[in-house]
């Protein structure tokens, strides 16, 4: 398994919107082989630091994901969302190969 999180800093009060915005999320990545779960994090002592967590059944599902003309698709439509400062923030990403559970 493999697991990729993407953590970036919103304004706090802002987080809720942007919690509302991947509560709402369009699920086109559910759909990606090798796709397994999704989930958006809240850091409870900066409710500003949110992070999305995905999970592929490989690595090489998931670069095939990000190769993907859907995840452009849907990295596009977040370049045009209204509010320019939430557009405008840049994830920290990090990888992980899961070695136990």
């Amino acid at each position: 398994m493999y697991t990729v999180f993407s953590t970036f800093d919103v304004p706090p009060e802002k987080a809720d919107e942007v919690i509302g915005i991947y509560q709402n999320r369009s699920r086109i990545v559910d759909t990606a082989p090798g796709f397994l779960d999704f989930l958006l994090l809240q850091n409870e002592k900066r409710p500003g630091e949110i992070t999305v967590q995905l999970f592929f059944e490989s690595k090489s599902d998931y670069l095939n994901w990000v190769r993907s003309g859907d995840f452009k698709k849907i990295h596009e439509l977040e370049k045009k969302y209204p509010d320019q400062e939430l557009a405008s923030i840049i994830p920290s990403v990090s990888q992980h190969k899961v070695v136990a559970r």
